[in-house]
């Protein structure tokens, strides 16, 4: 049970989401944790598997309170959880890299959330494929519709799992360099180096047809544009503001 009263539009604060060091970066409300995890791909899931700690990397998308992943039907990861079993699905965003004016005082800027739940499978012939549709266009806007439909067979080999957000927690540092205030008038350089992920120019496959033009659902993805803010429009378009 929650150990503190929260809003209604943030996550319940207990023991397991609490953040507790540099409290003051913590982030519990449904807006913040969100657009951390919206404008992100990949994640990285943490489980025990009979005492032994596993942490895997795969790409995710968010429906309302709940959070999908996929993967083969032969991944020891997604038999074991076939189950429920608890798992603490985070997420990162480099911002920036900081430099100060002393070892201790160099830093990141970053936003970072960390979801804790109970791992589902997605079992029904009909919602499986819907919400394997649903992650083609959370990333790339209306582009399920135009492919060749998946056989049995490939349905079969492809795992969907959710998890319903029980708690989650984010964390952000934006502040750039901070040192102490009385080393801000050393002569060494100080400075924040931003990080960025952006897309590059699109390499079409050589073996494509003559005449095959991008489709307008992906004329988000421009050259030099923040993969970020391309994943937080796809989301939006696809949700709302949900």
């Amino acid at each position: 049970m929650p150990d503190t009263v929260s809003p209604p539009e943030a996550y319940p604060v207990t023991e397991r989401n609490k953040v507790r060091r540099l409290h003051e970066r913590g982030r519990y409300d449904h807006a913040s944790v969100h657009a951390i995890l919206d404008a992100a791909m990949i994640c990285h899931i943490a489980y025990i598997i009979d005492g032994q700690p596993y942490c895997t990397p795969t790409a995710f998308w968010r429906e309302g309170e709940h959070l999908y992943w996929h993967g083969s039907s032969a991944s020891r990861m997604l038999r074991k959880q076939k189950a429920g079993i608890p798992v603490c699905l985070t997420v990162t965003h480099l911002d920036s890299l900081v430099l100060a004016r002393c070892g201790f005082n160099h830093s990141v800027d970053y936003r970072s959330a960390m979801c804790f739940g109970e791992a589902y499978f997605v079992e029904d012939p009909a919602e499986k494929a819907r919400a394997l549709d649903v992650m083609i266009n959370r990333f790339y806007p209306d582009r399920a519709a135009t492919l060749r439909p998946s056989t049995g067979q490939e349905l079969k080999a492809t795992t969907v799992i959710g998890m319903r957000i029980e708690q989650a927690s984010g964390k952000i540092r934006s502040k750039g360099v901070a040192d102490e205030e009385e080393d801000y008038a050393l002569p060494i350089y100080a400075a924040r180096f931003p990080v960025r992920q952006v897309i590059g120019a699109a390499e079409p496959c050589p073996r494509m047809p003559a005449g095959v033009a991008t489709p307008d659902g992906l004329a988000g993805f421009a050259e030099g544009r923040r993969l970020d803010e391309i994943l937080l429009e796809s989301q939006h378009r696809l949700y709302g503001d949900e």
